[in-house]
């Protein structure tokens, strides 16, 4: 089944919006003004797109946001360069197929140029194995956990992206190449939290 990763377009967000809510209690629920706020914001926002069908997606933030996150927050005041993984949602039909390893390694691609870190989090009340698994064999590790104000524990993670020394001691500035393109950041993320 061949994949494409793409970046968001703004015709895609009722799509995502309606993916996201639709994921289940690992995702926590956005409404539209949110989603945009997003789709204006995040780094990295990339679909996947299977038989035209929107399959999945993942989005990532840089630090700097005006984003009330406390996983977001914890990431901003103990690391000074990161490229976090605020959510990745793959639709029913398109799991357990390797599609969350496919978005992992081309955010990770976007990441190590960028970055030192990669960093995301996961629930551990109730424990997702599965995540926890997933997590660890992608070389992630818990740097601490916290509860979130809705009462969930979560575990905190950080990727050492090793390539990235190699691209600042090479380049003073990234080549100007299509696939090193930023996208565009258009206004400040929202306060409000959604965690």
């Amino acid at each position: 089944m061949p994949v494409l990763i793409r970046d968001i377009q703004s015709h895609d967000l009722d799509h995502v919006l309606a993916l996201n809510n639709n994921a289940g209690d690992s995702i926590l629920p956005l409404d539209a003004h949110r989603l945009r706020a997003f789709f204006d914001q995040a780094a990295y926002f990339r679909v996947a797109i299977i038989d035209e069908h929107l399959a999945g997606f993942l989005m990532a933030l840089r630090p700097g946001l005006d984003y009330a996150s406390p996983n977001y927050q914890f990431f901003q005041s103990t690391f000074d360069n990161f490229v976090y993984i605020d959510r990745i949602v793959i639709a029913q039909a398109y799991r357990r197929h390797g599609l969350g390893r496919i978005f992992y390694a081309d955010v990770q691609g976007f990441a190590e140029v960028r970055a030192p870190k990669l960093c995301c989090e996961i629930f551990l009340e109730p424990r997702d194995d599965a995540s926890v698994l997933f997590h660890g064999s992608y070389g992630f590790r818990e740097v601490a956990q916290q509860t979130l104000p809705n009462g969930r524990r979560v575990g905190l993670l950080a990727k050492e992206l090793c390539s990235y020394p190699y691209v600042c001691e090479t380049y003073e500035h990234l080549p100007d190449l299509p696939w090193l393109t930023e996208r565009p950041i258009r206004m400040p993320l929202s306060r409000a939290a959604n965690d």
